[in-house]
């Protein structure tokens, strides 16, 4: 059965699928700025609700979810110098490459990544990964909440200690997409290489010392 639930974005989740995630730090982005792109959000998708019915109204949602990620992700980038930086530490960025690499193969195959100084992009594919009949009654996907669970409680523990600090790591929310399609997907991997160009922190892609794609490293 799909998954679905809500907290401040929708979410739906697919028992096995190849998914676009990004989770970022705790307080990497400032209150108003988030209350803002909700608000802008909304506001649209009202207004689409007013003037749409069916596919037509599905796929302009859709847009405007790709739209509104654009934006939430642009303002990440906007925020380095003011927000939590901790992933630009080389120590940290490597813990939570090593977090990523181990569950490749147990919970997904690995297809992208990057880790940006407050902020992680992630491509996996989940289809094929089953938990084994017994703990939970029958054969069934690995929930993605619960991999990112794993994951990211895995990393804030011991991110927490390299740092010497205690607290929120990450921030408990993330943003998770479903990939439609392989051209989808090529659009995505794309995405995700050239987030550091994008930001102004390397002129090739390449030259990101946390950026990984399956077949090139």
């Amino acid at each position: 059965m799909d998954t679905f639930y809500r907290r401040k974005l929708p979410h739906w989740i697919p028992p096995g699928a190849v998914f676009f995630i990004t989770f970022r730090l705790a307080r990497s982005l400032p209150v108003h700025i988030l209350q803002q792109l909700k608000k802008e959000r909304e506001r649209e998708r009202e207004a689409l609700h007013r003037r749409l019915r069916g596919r037509q109204l599905k796929r302009e949602l859709y847009t405007l979810e790709k739209r509104f990620f654009g934006h939430f992700d642009a303002w990440l980038d906007r925020c380095l110098e003011g927000s939590p930086r901790w992933l630009a530490d080389e120590r940290i960025a490597r813990i939570v490459a090593e977090a990523i690499h181990q569950l490749d193969g147990e919970r997904y195959t690995l297809i992208a990544y990057c880790i940006m100084p407050n902020h992680v992009h992630l491509l996996i594919d989940t289809v094929g990964y089953t938990i084994e009949p017994g703990h939970r009654g029958a054969t069934s996907s690995y929930p993605l909440t619960d991999t990112l669970k794993r994951l990211k409680g895995r990393t804030a523990h011991h991110c927490n200690q390299a740092l010497g600090r205690r607290g929120a790591f990450w921030q408990h929310e993330s943003y998770d997409h479903v990939v439609r399609n392989a051209e989808e997907c090529e659009r995505i991997v794309a995405y995700i290489l050239n987030n550091p160009v994008k930001a102004g922190l390397v002129s090739e892609w390449e030259d990101w010392p946390f950026s990984w794609l399956v077949g090139r490293n």
